[in-house]
């Protein structure tokens, strides 16, 4: 990608003001803004010794086989049982072998990702049983709902991935449904994607079926693959969970690492005792891969949430969580490990101003702590518990904005300007200028859900909202979709592969 067009994405694109024109993002943000640094080297060094302390006098319980617990004791921590403890500094050098950042590849080279570094890559929200829209409200996700919403993800120029379990496909049976959502992700996208990890086979399940979509020898070599991976909560790390990420991990492909700390319930309520708890379980399964495999990319993940301490309900995209973040994307950046945070996180049950303004804070905390990988940038609703479709469109369009945002500020003498002070009268205005007409296609973001027409025209067009006019947006996606291509032979074998698991299998529900 030129320059020039680098700068075209990175501003937004006017080409919308064409209604027929095809609009074009870049294959993944590179950040042009620093990050935030909350705290100062003092009290950093308090939370890391505060997270080594609590390895080294409580430690945590790894629940997994023999095999696993054998490479911790090879590799010096203390075992007893199934609790493990490491001495302080132990963690952070068995992490030394990870690499600072890798390329996702994609089975269209012009949508491979780069996590890690100055790089931001948006993926969709993840894992929610419910989906929603304003037609037909709130029910069970379908195999038909995780189509399109790959769909919408490969269509959307704004959503550099095509995510994992974007909504769990209820008409499946349990034990099979992995094999649709990944094929799902293959066949309607040509973007990275991720694999399951609810067991060790449906793991390897993942990764064999990206073996015939890239080739083994590709795939040993190169990461395509990323399994979300997460510890239960407060010191567990559960064989189900470990089990994935080791396979991941054997097959050379990413685990992302990623602790649930609902603040009050799995972990403390305040915050720094959290993002002390949640550095050490994220360290830990880190760990894990790379004794399995050095070298194995991986990517440190958190997921940091409140309370209602009156209902015990969980709340999204409060502040206290946003701060959280920030602290996290210190913490990791001193690990020199990629960094997958927060996103645009709500418990509004509709895709309105509470929707938004939580999604909002809670996105701009990752923008800011320095997330390379962010999940979950579109469509959470409820509490992660529905998928939207509205939402999934709004929060899109915000992630249009974000590429703009994260691009910074220009400074040369186009952006300078001062060829228009020649041209433009003091008192006159800079509409028909010059400098105007050469940039007006490239100066702002344009949104595609936002009205800035006047109150009359807005009246005279139906009076609609931000949900309606995304409404219409996300029919209209899925009406002009088209499928990327395939190699037949290579769709066969994949198909193939899901035919005869399935066959050899009883339908599980549960």
């Amino acid at each position: 990608m030129s320059e020039t067009d680098t700068k075209k994405h990175r501003r937004g694109g006017r080409e919308r003001r064409d209604p027929n024109a095809k609009i074009t993002g870049p294959a993944y943000i590179t950040r042009n803004i620093p990050t935030y640094d909350i705290l100062g080297e003092e009290n950093l060094q308090k939370i890391e010794a505060s997270a080594d302390r609590l390895m080294a006098e409580v430690g945590i319980d790894i629940r997994d086989d023999d095999a696993c617990l054998a490479l911790f004791k090879k590799a010096g921590a203390k075992v007893d049982g199934i609790r493990v403890r490491f001495e302080p500094g132990h963690l952070r050098e068995i992490l030394k072998t990870a690499p600072k950042e890798f390329t996702q590849h994609a089975r269209n080279p012009a949508h491979s990702v780069q996590i890690g570094g100055k790089s931001v890559v948006f993926a969709p929200a993840y894992g929610s049983p419910f989906v929603m829209d304003l037609d037909r409200g709130r029910r069970y996700g379908t195999l038909e709902d995780f189509q399109n919403f790959v769909k919408l993800a490969y269509a959307n120029p704004w959503l550099h991935h095509s995510g994992g379990t974007v909504c769990e496909p209820t008409d499946i049976p349990v034990n099979k449904r992995h094999l649709d959502m990944v094929y799902a992700h293959m066949r309607y996208s040509d973007k990275a994607y991720m694999g399951s990890i609810t067991s060790e086979e449906r793991a390897e399940d993942s990764i064999e079926m990206s073996r015939r979509l890239f080739g083994a020898d590709f795939v040993d070599k190169n990461c395509v693959i990323l399994g979300n991976v997460n510890v239960n909560s407060p010191l567990l790390w559960d064989g189900t969970m470990t089990t994935a990420a080791r396979a991941y991990a054997r097959a050379n492909q990413a685990a992302v690492i990623v602790p649930f700390i609902l603040g009050g319930a799995m972990g403390p309520v305040t915050n720094a005792g959290a993002i002390a708890q949640a550095h050490a379980e994220t360290m830990v399964g880190c760990a894990i891969t790379q004794l399995e495999r050095p070298g194995a990319p991986v990517i440190y993940g958190n997921f940091m949430s409140s309370m209602s301490l009156r209902s015990g309900s969980p709340t999204f995209g409060t502040p206290e969580p946003a701060l959280g973040s920030l602290v996290i994307g210190q913490l990791a950046r001193r690990l020199e490990l990629p960094l997958r945070c927060a996103g645009s996180f709500t418990t509004s049950k509709l895709p309105d101003g509470q929707a938004m303004q939580e999604s909002v804070t809670s996105m701009l905390s990752a923008i800011h702590c320095g997330a390379n990988f962010i999940l979950h940038s579109a469509g959470f609703l409820d509490g992660l518990l529905s998928m939207s479709y509205e939402k999934f469109m709004m929060d899109a369009d915000f992630c249009g904005a974000l590429h703009t945002y994260l691009g910074g500020i220009t400074v040369d003498d186009n952006t300078l300007a001062f060829d228009a002070y020649k041209e433009v009268n003091p008192a006159g205005h800079f509409l028909g200028c010059s400098h105007t007409m050469a940039n007006y296609t490239t100066a702002f973001y344009d949104s595609s859900i936002s009205d800035d027409t006047p109150f009359e025209t807005w009246t005279e067009n139906g009076k609609t909202d931000s949900a309606m006019r995304a409404n219409k947006r996300w029919k209209a996606a899925l009406a002009d979709y088209q499928a990327p291509d395939m190699d037949p032979a290579v769709d066969e074998s994949i198909r193939d592969f899901v035919d005869r698991k399935k066959a050899s299998m009883k339908d599980q529900w549960y």
